[in-house]
C-alpha cells in the first residue's frame, strides 16, 4: 500500500484502524470464525484523555485448553499519517498472556497486570523484548494471592507469530508467570532464562501462567 492509497482508504473508512485489523488477521488462523471476549478500556480514562490507561482494549481468546489473552495498543492501532512506513508500529508489539480455563472473575488480575506493564512502558519510554525479567519484589503476580509466582519472563508468543502492517513490525511478547527460586537465578544471570523457558517447554509448551504452579524449572 502507498501513502497516497492509504489516505485514501482513511478518507473513505471514517473509522479505520488498520493496526487493529493487523492484530486481528493474525489471530483468525488461530481461532477460525471466534468471536472473542473483548474488553475496552474507558474511553475517559485513557492516556491520551489525561486518564491512566494505555491500552484500548484486551481480546481473550479460548484455545483448546487454555485462554488466550492479547492486548490492543501498544502497536499503533488508527489511522497516523506519520507512522505510515516506519520499522516498528509504535512500539513494535502487543502483549500476551495464556491462562488455565477459568471464569472471568479469574482472569481479570491478569488484564490489571498488564495494564500496569504498558503503564510503565509508556511512561518510563523502557519497552520489553524477549527473555527479560520482571520482578514482582517478592510479591505474588496476582495481588492478594498466596500464589507462588513472583516474577514475570518475557518470550516471543510461541503459535502467534507477528506481522508486517502499514504501520511497521508488529511482533507478539508473551509474558510468563515464574516462581522466585527461577527469578533469582535469572536475576543471578541473564543467561538462565533462556535455559529456564527451555525446560519449562517441555511440560508446557505454551508457557501457560498457572497461579498454582509450584514446580521449579531450575
Amino acid at each position: 500500500m502507498t501513502l497516497d492509497q492509504y489516505k485514501q482508504k482513511a478518507a473513505e473508512i471514517e473509522d479505520w484502524a488498520p493496526g487493529w485489523e493487523a492484530i486481528d488477521a493474525c489471530l483468525e488462523p488461530l481461532y477460525p470464525g471466534q468471536q472473542p471476549r473483548h474488553y475496552g478500556t474507558n474511553l475517559h480514562a485513557r492516556a491520551i484523555f489525561g486518564g491512566d490507561q494505555y491500552l484500548d482494549g484486551y481480546s481473550v481468546y479460548e484455545a483448546r485448553d487454555h485462554l488466550h489473552l492479547v492486548t490492543y495498543g501498544m502497536s499503533e492501532l488508527y489511522v497516523n499519517e506519520e507512522s505510515f512506513g516506519g520499522e516498528w508500529s509504535k512500539w513494535g508489539y502487543e502483549m500476551t498472556i495464556r491462562l488455565p480455563m477459568c471464569e472471568e472473575a479469574d482472569f481479570m488480575w491478569a488484564i490489571d497486570m498488564l495494564a500496569n506493564l504498558a503503564r510503565y512502558t509508556f511512561t518510563s519510554k523502557r519497552f520489553f523484548e524477549p527473555f527479560q525479567y520482571i520482578s514482582g519484589g517478592g510479591n505474588p503476580i496476582k495481588v492478594g494471592s498466596d500464589s507462588k509466582l513472583t516474577g514475570l519472563l518475557i518470550v516471543s508468543d510461541p503459535a502467534l507469530p507477528g506481522t508486517d502492517t502499514v504501520h511497521g513490525r508488529l511482533d507478539f511478547l508473551q509474558v510468563v508467570g515464574i516462581t522466585q527460586a527461577e527469578l533469582d537465578v535469572v536475576m543471578a544471570d541473564k543467561a538462565q532464562a533462556q535455559a529456564v523457558l527451555e525446560r519449562m517447554r517441555e511440560d508446557n509448551p505454551m508457557y501457560i501462567t498457572d497461579l498454582n504452579r509450584t514446580k521449579n524449572y531450575i
